[in-house]
């Protein structure tokens, strides 16, 4: 987030306006109606007017639909997003098919393709991190603020530190329980001396 970026803004409304084809299901194997590799090797072309070859694109097919539809739909998504003229002068192709790749992969556990799109927070959280793995912040927003913004809306940070509470609580509970089991031997040993 070194560097400003566009405004969040302009993203935030390029996202929400997504065009229904690249909300259609991603080609896996026999089925689907979006290839998305074809999409992404056209956005790679487009910023370098070089060819691109299809093994290079390859990662974004699949035969696994299950494993792999909310990847290469988030995937989708982003190569919308980075077809935006204000994220062009950013953009560098040898990093941006591997930035596809692993941060479809990075955030689509966390959220579904579809809520990138049609959820406002889930929207600015998809805009942020990728923005964050352009190494950009918002226009307007010191490097602290982006930060802070995209870890209060990471859905990502929200399942870590529900996953904290969950273990912290369970802690709290053995020693309840341990507690109380001390108690009740130490009254017992109590009762058998009198």
């Amino acid at each position: 987030m070194q560097s400003e970026g566009p405004f969040l803004e302009d993203l935030l409304r390029r996202v929400a306006e997504t065009p229904p084809d690249f909300l259609l299901q991603p080609f896996i194997g026999s089925s689907g109606c979006v290839h998305v590799a074809a999409v992404v090797a056209d956005l790679l072309e487009d910023l370098t007017g070089e060819r691109v070859t299809p093994n290079k694109v390859a990662a974004l097919g699949s035969k696994k639909e299950r494993a792999d539809r909310g990847r290469i739909s988030v995937a989708l998504i982003m190569s919308w997003l980075f077809y935006a003229e204000s994220l062009r002068p950013h953009l560098k192709q040898a990093e941006l098919l591997e930035l596809i790749l692993d941060g479809s992969a990075e955030l689509s556990p966390h959220v579904a393709a579809s809520k990138c799109v049609s959820d406002p927070d889930r929207r600015e959280e998809f805009v942020r991190f990728c923005l964050s793995k352009l190494g950009l912040r918002p226009k307007g927003e010191s490097r602290a603020q982006a930060e802070d913004r995209l870890t209060a809306i990471s859905s990502a940070a929200r399942k870590a530190a529900i996953a904290a509470s969950r273990g912290a609580l369970e802690r709290s509970r053995a020693v309840l329980a341990a507690l109380k089991r001390k108690a009740a031997q130490e009254s017992a040993d109590k009762y058998t001396r009198e």
